[in-house]
């Protein structure tokens, strides 16, 4: 999920540990909390959503098959059992027959064959198409090559569900934790038409909350509790009020005045509040980078200016400016992913010296790329466009970048700002030279990183294009072999990096400080986002 957000690989068992008796400690208090967003939400249609903004929306109010516990613990969700093929290739699901939509109707299986179809049709033009590649005919589909009904998902009766795969997919579990898999009520989405999914009265939930007060532009909204979710009892929170917060020293003084119960910390406010109570490390996998637009900037084309740019920037300097947690990128996938036969590290695996030449480059070496960039396209100068959010953090980013490039290279940058859901829409329709950009992991796996930049994958907005990474990509996808799949990720991300198809920045981890009457508030996942099912507020 991008831009995610858009969004842990070593979570403790919860950022803030729960009472050993919920609702005793609950039940007299008012549970309201008050919470925030960073950027506008751009869209709540899980077929379009590609941010971590909506994406934590989504995944309070919607729920699949399954659900994600701490450290990506697999647990049930609308699914209350299911079973594996021996072969691994057939999945069979029992669904809730109690399980409901928030308008009262019942949810049932052929809510999840319609959410499928739906996102692999090529006229839904959906930002998530490509996570079913591997589920049966599905990159046909995509590709208008067999015909919807033909996807690998049969309703069996009304609270059975098969899915039929291609190959073994090592994450599939995983997936069916996010958005992009949960169902979608067919008649409700009809009825909205082009409207569904642009402001909360155009949404159906099944999950824990239902949205109300979200306009589709406005800056607050709030999630209230579900009276038809199936596990409602479980749910102690009546509500979440959410603002877009994007200055931390507003944050901060909102959250000192108890109008927040969290806030995510400046490198200077973590320094000096590292001690106080509800002090956290939020770590999520996440990377951000600059993506390279290869259509509207003929000179990015020249893989020397790509070196040069990112030799040129410091990423640990970058980093420490911008939050005590973030950590310096020496590859795009982030640490904490490590191969399950051997054990190791991913990240560690692809950076050799000709990445480190790169990513971790002198002054000297930065300048020596851009001589030769400056030779070869047969300039004085290059001049660069660098698009970016108008969050504290970004901008503070892309002030470095400009500030990194101009004095090393002598490069001129002009350095654009904007509301996320601007800038993401520019993005989307390749209105950009170059763009501070991220990319928050939808499971703890290289592919969720790497296919984004295969040839036709629908996040590849910058367009690179390279042989050998494409068909280092599709091995790791056809393989049976674990060693093979893993060795062949590894050859995808080298080339990237050698090519600086993109150039990786930092791996985002958030300094916080949550409300310590906040409790039983976890990570879903790989990070992505709070999990505010089981959260209450004690005395």
């Amino acid at each position: 999920m991008k831009k995610s957000a858009i969004i842990t690989l070593a979570l403790s068992a919860s950022l803030l540990s729960a009472c050993s008796n919920t609702s005793a400690s609950s039940s007299k208090t008012k549970q309201v909390l008050n919470w925030f967003s960073a950027g506008e939400i751009s869209t709540m249609d899980p077929a379009l959503s590609n941010d971590v903004y909506g994406g934590e929306q989504l995944d309070a109010t919607m729920e699949g098959l399954v659900r994600l516990g701490n450290n990506s613990k697999i647990l049930p969700g609308i699914a209350k059992s299911w079973k594996e093929s021996k072969d691994g290739m057939t999945w069979t699901f029992n669904l809730r027959k109690n399980a409901k939509w928030s308008n009262g109707e019942a949810l049932t299986a052929k809510d999840f064959v319609y959410a499928w179809r739906r996102q692999v049709n090529p006229k839904t033009a959906s930002t998530q198409s490509n996570k079913y590649s591997g589920i049966k005919n599905a990159d046909a589909i995509v590709a208008s090559k067999k015909p919807v009904p033909s996807l690998g998902i049969k309703a069996v009766g009304k609270y059975k569900l098969v899915v039929t795969l291609e190959r073994k997919i090592p994450y599939f579990q995983l997936l069916l934790a996010g958005s992009a898999f949960a169902p979608q009520n067919q008649k409700f989405i009809e009825k909205a038409g082009k409207k569904y999914g642009t402001a909360a009265k155009y949404t159906l939930s099944d999950g824990p909350f239902v949205m109300k007060g979200w306009t589709g532009s406005n800056l607050t909204w709030k999630l209230v509790k579900n009276k038809y979710y199936w596990d409602k009892k479980n749910v102690k929170l009546t509500k979440i009020n959410f603002s877009v917060q994007k200055s931390q020293s507003t944050s901060y003084n909102l959250y000192q005045v108890g109008k927040l119960d969290m806030t995510t910390l400046s490198a200077s406010q973590s320094k000096s509040l590292k001690n106080q109570k509800g002090w956290q490390i939020k770590k999520s996998n996440r990377t951000q980078y600059l993506m390279y637009n290869f259509k509207t900037d003929k000179n990015l084309r020249n893989v020397n200016l790509r070196g040069a740019i990112a030799a040129a920037i410091n990423k640990e300097s970058l980093a420490k400016t911008l939050n005590l947690a973030d950590i310096a990128a020496t590859s795009l996938t982030p640490s904490g992913i490590t191969d399950p036969v051997t054990g190791k590290e991913f990240s560690k695996e692809v950076v050799t010296k000709q990445t480190k030449a790169i990513q971790s480059g002198t002054k000297a070496q930065a300048k020596a790329y851009y001589k030769k960039a400056l030779k070869e396209l047969g300039k004085k100068q290059i001049t660069i466009k660098l698009l970016g959010d108008d969050t504290d953090d970004a901008k503070k980013a892309t002030e470095f970048i400009q500030s990194a490039l101009e004095s090393t290279l002598g490069m001129k940058v002009e350095v654009t700002n904007m509301p996320f859901k601007n800038r993401f829409a520019r993005e989307e329709a390749g209105d950009f030279d170059v763009i501070l950009d991220g990319w928050s992991g939808d499971y703890t796996d290289p592919n969720t990183f790497l296919e984004m930049f295969q040839k036709t994958n629908v996040n590849n907005y910058g367009s690179w294009e390279n042989a050998a990474y494409n068909k280092a990509m599709e091995t790791s996808k056809t393989t049976t072999s674990s060693k093979k799949r893993w060795s062949a990720l590894v050859k995808a991300e080298h080339i990237l990096l050698t090519q600086q198809g993109v150039t990786p920045l930092y791996y985002s981890n958030t300094a916080t400080l949550i409300n310590p009457k906040v409790k039983n508030i976890t990570l879903k996942g790989a990070g992505l986002a709070y999990n505010f099912k089981g959260a209450y507020i004690s005395k």
